[in-house]
C-alpha cells in the first residue's frame, strides 16, 4: 500500500505506505516528518546512524532532521509521511501541541506504546480514513486530508503525553517543558544561555528547572547543549563540512570555542567524531 498526495502548486506532501523499506526514493525526501506505527511483529530502523528496533504496539515520531534507513522489517507496519508545506507544525502549534512533544531536532527518539485497544483501533480506524479518502480527487481533498492528519497528530501527542504521566492538574507545567523544546529548536544557534530561554517563557530559571526536573528530564543547560552537539554531529556525518563551517554555522564566535565545547560533550575532536562515527556506521549497515 503506497498513497502519495502531493500539491504541486503548493509544493506540499502527504504519504502514507506500509513499504517504505521499498520507497528509496520516499527516504531521500529530507523534507519530511514521519510517524511510523509497527502493528505486527517488529521493524529494524537506522535513525542518525543508530540502530533501534521497534515491536508491535509501538510508534516512533521523526522530524525531518532524523536520517532514516529501513533495515529489517519482520511484521506489518505503517508510516504517514508530510512536509511543512502540507501542514506547519509550528503554525498550528495551539491546535496540535505536537512540537517539541513528538517531533524535534536532538538525538533522542520520541518513541512510546499504544496504551490501549481502544487506541490501537482509532489509529486502524484513522488508516482507513487516509486510505479512502486518498482515492478521491476534489477541491476538498487537500482540506480533507490535512483534517485527517490533524486528528492523527493529536491522538498521538495523546499517547505520547499519557506516557510522560501529563494529567489536567500538570498540563500548564507540561506546556512549558513542551514550549522550552521548541524554543531550543528555534534559537539554539544564536541563543545559547539558560536566562535566554527562561525570559522566552516569562519563567524564572530555577522555576524551569523545577519542571523539567518534575517530568524528570535533564537540565536545561544539557538540553540546550545536546541540542548543539546532534546539530554539529548530523553536519559532520552527513556533509562535507569542515568543522571551522560547522562552528559558524552553529554560532561559535571562534573554532576554538567550538572544538573545546564538542571535546568536552564527546570526549573526541571533530575530526576524530567523524571519522570514528563513519567507520561505526560502515559496520552496523553491512
Amino acid at each position: 500500500m503506497r498513497y502519495v498526495y502531493d500539491n504541486n502548486k503548493l509544493k506540499s506532501r502527504l504519504l502514507m505506505c506500509d513499504c517504505l523499506d521499498e520507497a528509496d526514493d520516499i527516504l531521500r525526501d529530507k523534507t519530511l516528518y514521519k510517524i511510523i506505527w509497527v502493528e505486527e511483529g517488529e521493524i529494524e530502523l537506522i535513525i542518525n546512524h543508530e540502530r533501534f528496533v521497534f515491536s508491535a504496539g509501538e510508534v516512533v515520531s521523526l522530524s525531518y532532521l532524523h536520517h532514516l534507513e529501513v533495515k529489517k522489517v519482520n511484521g506489518i507496519y505503517g508510516t504517514i509521511m508530510f512536509n511543512s508545506r502540507f501542514f506547519h507544525i509550528i503554525e498550528h502549534d495551539d491546535e496540535v501541541l505536537c512540537n517539541g512533544l513528538l517531533f524535534n531536532g536532538s538525538l533522542n527518539i520520541v518513541s512510546f506504546r499504544i496504551p490501549t485497544d481502544d487506541d490501537a483501533f482509532k489509529l486502524r480506524r484513522l488508516k482507513d480514513v487516509f486510505s479512502e479518502e486518498m482515492n478521491y480527487r476534489d477541491s476538498m481533498q487537500d482540506e480533507m486530508l490535512r483534517l485527517i492528519l490533524k486528528r492523527a497528530l493529536i491522538l498521538c501527542c495523546r499517547m505520547a503525553r499519557n506516557k510522560l504521566g501529563v494529567r489536567p492538574q500538570n498540563s500548564s507545567r507540561f506546556e512549558v517543558m513542551r514550549k522550552f523544546h521548541s524554543l531550543v529548536d528555534e534559537h539554539f544557534r544564536e541563543k545559547k544561555q539558560v536566562q535566554d530561554y527562561a525570559d522566552m517563557l516569562n519563567k524564572s530559571p530555577q522555576t524551569l528547572a523545577n519542571i523539567l526536573t518534575y517530568y524528570r528530564q535533564p537540565s536545561a543547560i544539557k538540553i540546550i547543549h545536546n541540542r548543539i552537539i546532534a546539530e554539529a554531529e548530523r553536519l559532520l556525518f552527513y556533509t562535507s563540512k569542515s568543522p571551522k563551517e560547522i562552528s559558524a554555522a552553529l554560532g561559535f564566535d571562534e573554532i576554538s570555542h567550538f572544538s573545546r565545547f564538542f571535546k568536552s560533550m564527546t570526549g573526541q575532536s571533530a575530526t576524530e567524531f567523524r571519522s570514528n562515527i563513519k567507520r561505526s556506521a560502515d559496520k552496523a549497515i553491512a
